[in-house]
């Protein structure tokens, strides 16, 4: 059943004017927390969408004394942080649009978007992301201004002078902006009124897992088609309630999430993916919600058992026991109450038959699980967490089976970059495993018929049919920056080719089945979709990646990259020597281990082909990182790895 849609008018046609909106219906309420740095006894500071919105002019006079104006592309290289919401809303004032990058890009990809885009103005994080530009500056000739948000060496400044860059500190622009007039206060304020919906907010650029990145163009409209309807799907989420923000602010999720955080007249702590970090804000501050990648919650999820594994005896037996009657319950709730993924017509009365005795059986089981250890688990979000969301690629069923047994509520969504990028959700009323929710009410979607990874037709077809995915809406892409043959690719009569291989369920729902340029095609002509044998193989608690080869091949081969403390784990308890660890994964037992592992998950028992089997694979020592075989976004980037571990993938065929 589709979104009771109900559109909030009050977030005005631009993202600005929703701040403003903001600041005058709820000004009291804190839009920001932040850990103090300063030794002071207070653990966080806050400050109000008044103190924010006053910040914003404020620095919007300081930039626009800094010669940016309407029109202009300003660079913005930052993690997520207090200072880049106030760049961001700046910068958004005065009718510019800015560009961002996150601190774990390489300098060759940071000089090539300030380039392409002709940045005269950027903001730094901190001296290191501008060193990546110093270091060879005349690649950015445009580039005449820096700031950064944190203090630099004096060294910084004297190399950036002689190489024609000014360098300015965020804090004496702010400071400069506090001693702005009204009257330069209330120019911009009708700059604000000046830009349209249709007015550019601000181009990101791909993570490349393609190649060369892309400049995906989004305008304010984009935002606020997401943001006007927020309230009718994430119904749990009350005025004042505080979101975790853990993610790259630059990528297309997070970016969004803030504005949607401000739509619903909510907070953001600032926080870091990291356990112990996390773990200490969400105790002092109580987050009601978050967002997570994928493998945030994998890692999570394997550090419960961890932990567990660590007690051993009776703790980690009752762990277990707890976990399975959760998701045997799980199971039967579903059935019971009809939250099973419908790819097919199906009986409720027969779901309903098939579930309600287990249900009933595991119902005292199950509470008591919760009273002595689910409700103890959850705790460790701090104890106020209503519900969370995943996005930003596929969540690995185990992973969700497991959030599932412990009664946590953890929602899938579905996007794309070119979208703005949310298309779907899990309803928060009825979330339901094995898909990515049902449509988010901005937008259309349809699946059709393809050839090549391409639309082999317009009609959609009907429920359970495998086809490429299409979204059309408000929230689609003006089109990718100075590309416009990239952008007629994709967009064909305002519908965008998404690439990614899904189905449609009779609740108005979507599965993602994988890429549509991801399929391998073996030399018998067998079409192989990588994700879900991916995910299938990283259900092992002995691995942490796998990346399937076979393109042209005669099968399947895959990389898998172990979980090293699972591996070695293993070899203390089998007692197997080794010297090192690499020496380790060329064990015969570890190769057995392995071997069982994959052979175990991908079977014609749990529905793969014989096509589909792995045949070979090679163990690698050391886990991707990020900007170099996996994006900011966790997801892996398949070029990058075929190049890397060419040698090794040869060595499979």
């Amino acid at each position: 059943m589709p979104f009771i849609v109900q559109k909030d008018e009050s977030v005005g046609k631009n993202l600005v004017q929703m701040l403003r909106s903001r600041k005058e219906l709820c000004p009291e309420t804190v839009l920001q927390y932040v850990k103090n740095s300063k030794g002071e006894e207070k653990k966080y500071d806050t400050y109000t969408y008044r103190d924010v919105y006053g910040k914003v002019i404020e620095f919007a006079c300081a930039l626009k004394n800094l010669g940016i104006k309407r029109g202009d592309k300003v660079g913005l290289i930052s993690d997520n942080r207090r200072e880049w919401l106030i760049t961001d809303f700046a910068v958004l004032s005065l009718g510019a649009s800015d560009v961002p990058r996150g601190c774990d890009s390489m300098g060759t990809e940071i000089r090539f978007i300030l380039n392409f885009v002709e940045c005269q103005v950027c903001f730094f994080e901190n001296q290191k992301q501008l060193s990546k530009v110093l270091e060879k500056i005349e690649e950015v000739p445009s580039l005449k201004k820096a700031v950064l948000f944190e203090k630099a060496d004096e060294s910084v400044f004297q190399l950036a002078e002689s190489k024609g860059i000014t360098v300015i500190n965020f804090a004496e622009l702010e400071e400069s902006g506090k001693k702005a007039s009204l009257e330069e206060k209330n120019a911009v304020e009708h700059e604000i009124d000046l830009t349209s919906g249709s007015d550019l907010a601000t181009i990101i650029f791909t993570s490349g897992t393609t190649g060369t990145p892309k400049g995906v163009m989004l305008t304010h409209d984009n935002y606020i088609a997401q943001c006007e309807v927020v309230n009718s799907v994430l119904t749990y989420v009350k005025p004042g309630d505080k979101w975790l923000s853990v993610l790259p602010v630059w990528h297309a999720f997070e970016r969004t999430i803030n504005y949607l955080i401000i739509s619903l007249k909510n907070g953001i702590i600032y926080s870091k993916p990291i356990g112990s970090v996390m773990l200490e804000d969400m105790a002092a501050l109580k987050p009601e919600t978050m967002c997570g990648v994928p493998r945030l919650w994998e890692s999570m999820a394997q550090a419960f058992f961890r932990a567990m594994k660590k007690k051993g005896g009776v703790t980690l037996a009752l762990f277990n026991a707890a976990v399975s009657t959760g998701k045997a319950y799980s199971r039967a709730k579903e059935l019971v109450f009809g939250l099973v993924c419908r790819y097919q017509k199906r009986s409720r009365i027969l779901d309903f038959m098939a579930g309600i005795l287990p249900f009933i059986i595991l119902t005292p089981a199950n509470a008591l699980f919760e009273l002595i250890i689910f409700k103890k688990i959850r705790a460790k979000f701090g104890g106020h967490m209503k519900y969370a969301i995943s996005g930003g690629g596929s969540l690995q069923p185990e992973t969700d089976a497991f959030f599932h047994a412990i009664n946590f509520k953890l929602l899938e969504g579905y996007g794309i970059t070119e979208a703005a990028p949310v298309l779907s959700v899990r309803s928060p009323e009825k979330p339901r495993s094995g898909c990515v929710g049902e449509i988010y009410p901005s937008a259309k979607i349809k699946v059709v018929a393809m050839e090549d990874g391409e639309p082999a037709g317009t009609e959609p077809l009907p429920p359970g049919r495998q086809g490429l995915i299409l979204a059309y809406g408000r929230q689609i892409m003006k089109g990718y920056y100075k590309r416009d043959d990239l952008t007629a690719k994709v967009i064909n009569s305002g519908w965008l080719n998404t690439g990614d291989i899904g189905m449609m369920t009779y609740d108005n729902e979507i599965k993602i089945s994988g890429r549509a340029k991801d399929t391998i095609v073996l030399l018998g002509g067998e079409n192989i979709e990588p994700l879900s044998i991916e995910q299938a193989i990283c259900a092992s608690s002995y691995v942490e990646t796998a990346v399937l080869q076979g393109q042209d091949q005669k099968y399947i081969a895959a990389l898998i990259v172990p979980a090293k403390e699972a591996v070695i784990e293993y070899a203390s308890e089998n007692n197997i020597a080794y010297e090192t660890y690499d020496s380790l994964l060329e064990a015969n037992e570890i190769q057995e281990l392995f071997r069982h592992e994959i052979d175990s998950r991908i079977s014609a028992e749990n529905g793969f082909r014989t096509c589909e089997r792995i045949y070979k694979f090679v163990l690698l020592g050391k886990s991707f990182e990020q900007g170099k075989e996996i994006n900011a976004k966790m997801e892996v980037m398949r070029h990058k790895v075929a190049k890397i571990y060419q040698k090794q993938i040869v060595s499979m065929f």
